[in-house]
């Protein structure tokens, strides 16, 4: 009986034995085939698979803040336009927003340009961001021609697609094609101040706006603060615009960004408008929507950092020259202590 059972095992266990070496075999298999696979994946990778794959790389992100600026002009400009377009009965039977609405159209703007070119070129989608992180963040300074570039042509192109849109409409307010007013609807593309404004308050508002957009976004991405859950950077923006123009717009239509207004308004000069663009109210166009938004910006990241930011890539937090030398003396003292063990050799 007793060698009987042992049989009886010895035949149980041969055919579990058998079980396993089958499945071992399968599995050896199924690696043997996905490592070959992983290694022929390996062997044809290449980091350019064709020439385009080559040039992408290199204008990829002027590419972002391109069409970044690009689709903040076309829900900008666009927003522009139809309401007030459509406040001329000649155009629409009823008006088509308000100025709320307008808020509204910008700050999704500025949201879905953030959206689209964030991931790829950092989401600056206005040249006074792209200098105030060159001065304060080690941006490299190499590219900011390229991005000031790319910025500025995604806004004279987001203008064209908003003005090939409008056009008849815009022929209807004007009396006809050859009509063209400034600020009149020139306005409708760029900045233009109320006419109780003086220079200096030109100025001060778009500097203040600015300041206070830089020290947002400033916050936005500082990991020690309270940065947003990661996609929902885009969101903040909203609210952020939404809040800068239903409070501080209305008097100089917040451009607080120089590509937003120069790129649209050397479209207007090119489509019919002529120099009055650039000779109104002596140069605005110059020192309120362009100079005043980079000083604003320089601003607003300087007390940023100043006051909160302790990441080492701000100039601010850069070593003086005593943490220098203390850390040379650390780093010499510890060059100089004998390796451990060696008293014992």
């Amino acid at each position: 009986m007793s060698s009987a059972h042992k049989r009886t095992l010895t035949n149980s266990d041969v055919s579990r034995l058998s079980k396993e070496m089958r499945d071992h075999e399968h599995l050896e298999d199924i690696d043997g085939s996905t490592h070959a696979s992983t290694s022929d994946d390996l062997e044809h990778y290449t980091r350019y698979p064709n020439r385009w794959s080559r040039i992408r790389e290199y204008i990829r992100e002027p590419a972002a803040e391109f069409f970044g600026v690009m689709i903040l002009i076309i829900f900008g400009n666009g927003v522009d336009c139809q309401v007030v377009l459509s406040a001329d009965t000649r155009v629409a039977s009823s008006p088509k927003g308000d100025y709320l609405s307008l808020n509204f159209g910008w700050a999704v703007g500025t949201a879905l340009g953030v959206w689209v070119s964030g991931g790829i070129s950092g989401g600056h989608i206005n040249p006074a961001v792209t200098i105030a992180l060159a001065v304060f963040r080690d941006f490299p300074w190499r590219k900011v021609p390229g991005y000031i570039f790319a910025q500025v042509m995604g806004g004279l192109c987001g203008a064209g697609i908003i003005y090939a849109n409008y056009i008849h409409a815009i022929d209807l307010v004007e009396g006809g094609r050859n009509i063209r007013t400034v600020p009149g609807t020139a306005s409708l593309f760029s900045t233009y101040a109320m006419d109780y404004m003086t220079s200096v308050s030109c100025f001060f508002d778009e500097f203040v706006g600015t300041a206070v957009l830089l020290i947002v976004v400033m916050a936005i991405g500082d990991a020690r603060n309270g940065p947003p859950p990661p996609g929902l950077a885009p969101l903040v923006l909203f609210i952020l615009i939404l809040g800068i123009g239903a409070s501080i717009g209305m008097q100089t239509g917040y451009a607080i960004n120089p590509a937003r207004d120069l790129g649209p308004r050397l479209l207007t000069a090119m489509v019919g408008y002529g120099a009055d663009v650039f000779t109104f109210r002596s140069h605005y166009w110059l020192w309120c929507p362009v100079i005043a938004p980079i000083v604003g910006a320089l601003v607003g990241v300087l007390i940023y950092d100043a006051c909160f930011f302790t990441g080492a890539e701000s100039i601010l937090n850069k070593p003086d020259a005593k943490a220098r030398a203390l850390h040379e003396r650390a780093r010499d003292a510890e060059r100089q202590r004998p390796i451990a063990g060696v008293e014992n050799v």
